[in-house]
């Protein structure tokens, strides 16, 4: 196991800081219909990440899809405890974007790196969204616990 940084360098889309195991997916997501607000389980029939709980976790993913439904089921997860502490994307828009800004969930996206190739399921991540800034520690999967996981905003 390593322990080797990383630094992506983005643009903040969200305010806000946040600090947890990442969760990643190479294909768009969409939050009205393919997860479930209430528990934060992907749903999505064949979606790479169908089954799996992005609750608490730094979701790092293409770009939304779908209709501005996603939005209201941002909030309703942030509302809820069940969202991603916070968003990296490689390209914005609208949907999550809004969602996230209602929620107070922090996002970075556009960085120097595509995010989705860098960052592996279970790696450390430490979000500075006013900053623009992604610190990846890589080979933590085993180690991040409870303590290692906040939100500040």
């Amino acid at each position: 196991m390593t322990n080797e940084k990383i630094v992506l360098k983005g643009r903040k889309i969200v305010k806000g800081n946040a600090k947890g195991e990442a969760i990643v997916a190479s294909e768009a997501i969409s939050f009205n219909g393919g997860v479930d607000n209430l528990t934060g389980i992907v749903t999505e029939p064949g979606h790479q990440l169908e089954g799996k709980n992005i609750a608490g976790k730094i979701l790092v993913f293409t770009t939304g899809k779908g209709s501005t439904g996603g939005s209201y089921k941002i909030y309703d997860m942030a509302e809820r405890g069940t969202a991603p502490l916070a968003f990296i994307q490689v390209s914005p828009e609208s949907v999550t974007t809004i969602g996230a800004i209602i929620g107070n969930i922090p996002v970075v996206a556009g960085c120097d790196q595509d995010p989705t190739v860098v960052i592996s399921t279970g790696d450390y991540i430490e979000v500075d969204a006013d900053l623009g800034e992604v610190i990846v520690t890589k080979g933590k999967q085993s180690s991040v616990s409870d303590e290692q996981t906040e939100v500040t905003r």
